[in-house]
């Protein structure tokens, strides 16, 4: 059962992640792209994964840039599965442009 994970908890995973904060209830992290299209594609590939797990991150869309936040909208807070998205999205991300 996916359950809200302890501000303790949370900050031993995060521990665990390439730069992705903790903040106001949720994780999040920023990613830089060499161009917009870049961008968008890895969107969509993320999205894919979001969808079939049925755990949808917020997105944040500029020129060149994404920030991607997770908190569970049922529970209220940062579950397993916002971790998960995180390790997913980290494993998906472009090399060397995570800020």
């Amino acid at each position: 059962m996916n359950r809200l994970r302890s501000i303790k908890e949370i900050e031993n995973d995060l521990l665990k992640l390439n730069d992705w904060i903790y903040k106001d209830n949720k994780i999040k992290k920023e990613f830089k792209f060499d161009s917009y299209m870049q961008s968008i594609d890895f969107i969509n590939v993320l999205s894919k994964k979001a969808e079939q797990l049925n755990h949808h991150p917020d997105l944040i869309v500029g020129y060149c840039q994404i920030t991607i936040e997770f908190t569970s909208h049922d529970l209220g807070g940062v579950t397993e599965d916002c971790l998960n998205m995180a390790k997913y999205i980290d494993s998906i991300a472009p090399g060397g442009k995570h800020s």
